[in-house]
């Protein structure tokens, strides 16, 4: 069930890394969006378009340039760390890369056991809780005293997921958190992800490249191109009803299974040279690779509108 009151808020969102003193890299540019409870909001786009930066924002592990991000009401970006701690309980994230971002030197017991200690959480059942999360996510209570070169890359982001959940968060960040793994094991993971995030009714940020994947696992999809959002819906109708032309061009690219479909399907693939996110053209980022681009479109940089409910295009064609 998803509550009609967004739990992330973000406005006008950016985050600039200055590269030389004529030179600034734009990763985030003003992207807002809301996430409500215990919705699933798929985050998709190319590598270096800004996807994991923003997923940073929300959790204030980057401070941003500008913009808002509000969780639950209260306004993250201003917050002295002591004011975030409290907060840190309820916002976690799932990293993409299951062989670094596990401490070797750890068990996985202690590893489940360190976040309930940092919050004071579960005084004298650490133990316990950390047994209950890992049999929850497929593994046995007899592997806290294991190491994580010990398991296989999915059992490890079992365990990732499992270190997630150790503080009983309201929100998740998961950043591509199938994408290090065999075709074979990210449905295994996948499906213990969506199974936790509808029984526990978490709110989530799951970033991936794959629309294939944020189908199965979003209630709405956002698309980034080069730091800014250019086109977002719900999913049951963004696959079928899509207008960007970014957007067209991602879908086609995925396979079919029939050849004889794959072998018919519309050609939408890009010309072009993709335009630089360090000291970007004023006009829309993706009119250097745009099959319909007009004057207008090199100028100005297009808003992101409703074209209709709870659908949102940047695209001066479509608007």
């Amino acid at each position: 069930m998803i509550d009609s009151q967004p739990l992330v808020e973000v406005k006008d969102l950016t985050k600039h890394f200055r590269l030389s003193r004529s030179k600034v890299l734009k990763a985030v540019d003003g992207v807002s969006f809301g996430i409500r409870k215990g919705q699933v909001l798929g985050l998709v786009g190319e590598s270096g378009c800004g996807k994991t930066t923003i997923g940073r924002l929300l959790l204030r592990l980057l401070q941003p340039t500008s913009g808002e991000v509000r969780f639950d009401g209260t306004e993250l970006t201003r917050l002295v760390a002591t004011r975030m701690g409290s907060l840190r309980q309820r916002m976690q994230i799932v990293f993409q890369d299951p062989y670094s971002s596990l401490d070797p030197r750890m068990t996985v017991g202690s590893t489940l056991m360190t976040p309930m200690k940092i919050q004071k959480l579960y005084d004298g059942r650490r133990r316990e809780r950390a047994a209950y999360l890992l049999e929850r996510v497929g593994l046995n209570a007899s592997d806290m005293e294991r190491y994580p070169h010990e398991f296989s890359g999915g059992q490890r982001q079992r365990i990732g997921i499992a270190r997630a959940l150790a503080v009983d968060p309201e929100f998740i960040v998961a950043d591509e958190p199938v994408s290090a793994l065999d075709v074979s094991i990210q449905a295994q993971v996948l499906n213990l992800f969506k199974e936790l995030q509808e029984e526990l009714r978490l709110t989530c940020l799951f970033i991936s490249h794959d629309l294939s994947v944020v189908q199965f696992i979003s209630d709405q999809v956002a698309i980034v191109y080069m730091g800014k959002i250019v086109e977002m819906a719900p999913a049951d109708i963004f696959y079928h009803a899509h207008r960007h032309p970014y957007t067209r061009n991602l879908l086609s690219a995925i396979p079919y299974p029939d050849p004889q479909v794959e072998q018919n399907k519309p050609d939408y693939s890009m010309a072009g040279e993709i335009a630089s996110p360090i000291n970007p053209p004023p006009g829309c980022r993706f009119y250097s690779r745009c099959p319909t681009r007009e004057d207008p479109c090199r100028l100005e940089m297009p808003p992101l509108i409703e074209i209709a409910e709870d659908h949102f295009v940047a695209c001066f064609q479509v608007q």
